[in-house]
C-alpha cells in the first residue's frame, strides 16, 4: 500500500462499522482516495482545510463486493459491464466480478471474454470474472433442460476458453463428478495460478471432492441451491456438497438470502450461520433478468426471477436487499452483514488488501446505510457518487 500522509477529506458524524464492531460518533479521514485514519471524534483532530462530509448518523462501512452476478439494470455483467456497474454502484456495489451464465454457448462465453477483457481498468468496479461453469453438473440449476453442456468436455475447447479468460477469473464453479475435471482444474491453475475453485451444481459426495486433492474447491457456489445428493442405503439421508462445506473449517460458502427465504430457508441460513460462522458466509445476489412470470403461488415474491418452467433463476436483489433480508433471517446484526457483503467476498477473491474493510491504507470505497440498509451515498476512491437519475 502507498504510504499516506495528508488528509484531504473527513467523514464526521459516522457510525463506523469495522470488522470488530461499530465505532460509534466516528470519523474517517481520508487522502488522496485512501483511508488515512478513522477514530472517536472527540479523540480525532480534523484538519482545518480538509473538506468535511457530515454522515448524518448514518453507519459507514466498507462498499459492497458482488463475486457472483449476472445482470442488472436489465443489462448483463458481461456484456454491458459498465451499465450494469452503474446500477449496482447505485446500491453500495463498488466491487463485483461479471458472472457469465452456465448454460451458455461456447461461442456466447467467448464473445463475453472478448468484451470483458476490454472492460478491465475502464470500468472501475469490475474486479475480474466468476466463472459460473461450464463445466458443472447440467441436471442442477435453472433451465438446466436446455443446458448445452451435456456432452464429454472437448480439449480444445477447454483450452481455449481458460486462455482466454486468463487472469481476469478469479473464482471458477465446477462439479468434481465431471468426468475430465482434473485436467481442466489443472490447466486452469496453470494458466491462471491464482484462481480459486468453486465447489457448486453439483452432487459430488465429500470423498469425491476431496479426491480432487491440491484442487479442492475453497468456496461453495450458493449454499443450499442446486446441489444433490446421491441415493444412500434404505432412505438414509444422502451427503453432498453442502455436507462437505458445513464440515470443512476453510470452505466459504455464498448465500442468497432473498426476502421470502425461498433460495436458502431462514432455518437453513441460521444454520449456515451457526455451522460457519459470519468470517466464513459470503452474501450474493446472483441477480439476472428474467422475462418469465412468477409461478401462481410466487406472485407476491418481488425480489426473485424465475424460469419458463417455474423454477428458481436467480434474484432481483441488489446487496443492501440481500443485507436487509439476512438480518431479517439470521437476527445478525449490521456489522456481521457487512462483514458478509464487503470483507469475506474482498477475502476470497484476494482483494482484501486494497477493499472490503476500513482499515489504514485501504481504498476509500465506502457506502453510507441507515438502520435499515438503506443506501444513502457511496463513495468511490474517496469521491461521492452523484447519479444522474433514477433507474
Amino acid at each position: 500500500m502507498k504510504e499516506i500522509q495528508k488528509i484531504d477529506t473527513a467523514i464526521v458524524n459516522a457510525n463506523v462499522v469495522l470488522e470488530n464492531g461499530i465505532l460509534w460518533d466516528g470519523v474517517i479521514l481520508l487522502n488522496g482516495g485512501r483511508i488515512h485514519s478513522f477514530g472517536k471524534a472527540r479523540e480525532t483532530e480534523i484538519p482545518k482545510d480538509a473538506v468535511q462530509i457530515d454522515a448524518g448518523g448514518a453507519y459507514v462501512g466498507p462498499g459492497f463486493v458482488d463475486i457472483h452476478v449476472h445482470e442488472g439494470g436489465r443489462y448483463t455483467t458481461y456484456y454491458d459491464p459498465a451499465k450494469t456497474a452503474t446500477h449496482f454502484l447505485r446500491h453500495g456495489t463498488t466491487s463485483f466480478l461479471a458472472t457469465p451464465y452456465y448454460s451458455m454457448t461456447f461461442d456466447e462465453i467467448m464473445r463475453a471474454l472478448r468484451i470483458l477483457r476490454d472492460a478491465m481498468g475502464k470500468v472501475g468496479t469490475l474486479k475480474g470474472i466468476y466463472m459460473e461453469g461450464p463445466y458443472t453438473n447440467p441436471d442442477y440449476g435453472a433451465n438446466a433442460a436446455t443446458n448445452p453442456w451435456r456432452a464429454e468436455m472437448d480439449e480444445a475447447q477447454m483450452k481455449a476458453m481458460v486462455d482466454a479468460a486468463g487472469d481476469m477469473v478469479k473464482v471458477w464453479t465446477v462439479a468434481p463428478e465431471r468426468k475430465g475435471i482434473q485436467a481442466f482444474l489443472q490447466y486452469a491453475k496453470k494458466v491462471n495460478p491464482t484462481v480459486r475453485f468453486a465447489l457448486g451444481h453439483s452432487e459430488a459426495t465429500p470423498m469425491q471432492i476431496r479426491a480432487l486433492g491440491k484442487f479442492r474447491p475453497t468456496v461453495l457456489t450458493h449454499a443450499f441451491d442446486a446441489t444433490g445428493r446421491l441415493p444412500v442405503y434404505e432412505g438414509t439421508r444422502g451427503y453432498g456438497p453442502d455436507e462437505y462445506a458445513l464440515k470443512e473449517p476453510e470452505v466459504y460458502t455464498e448465500l442468497i438470502s432473498d426476502s421470502c427465504g425461498i433460495h436458502v430457508h431462514p432455518e437453513l441460513q441460521q444454520l449456515l450461520l451457526h455451522c460457519k460462522g459470519v468470517d466464513r458466509v459470503v452474501l450474493i445476489t446472483d441477480s439476472t433478468y428474467q422475462n418469465s412470470p412468477n409461478p401462481e403461488a410466487l406472485q407476491h415474491v418481488e425480489d426473485l426471477n424465475f424460469d419458463p418452467f417455474g423454477g428458481i433463476s436467480g434474484s432481483k436483489m441488489t446487496m443492501e436487499q440481500a443485507c436487509r433480508n439476512v438480518m431479517t433471517h439470521t437476527n445478525c446484526g449490521i456489522a456481521q452483514a457487512f462483514l458478509m457483503a464487503s470483507t469475506n467476498p474482498s477475502r476470497v477473491i484476494g482483494l482484501d488488501d486494497e477493499v472490503g474493510s476500513i482499515a489504514v491504507g485501504k481504498t476509500a470505497d465506502l457506502v453510507f446505510v441507515d438502520d435499515r440498509f438503506r443506501v444513502q451515498r457511496v463513495m468511490l476512491k474517496g469521491e461521492l457518487c452523484h447519479f444522474a437519475s433514477e433507474e
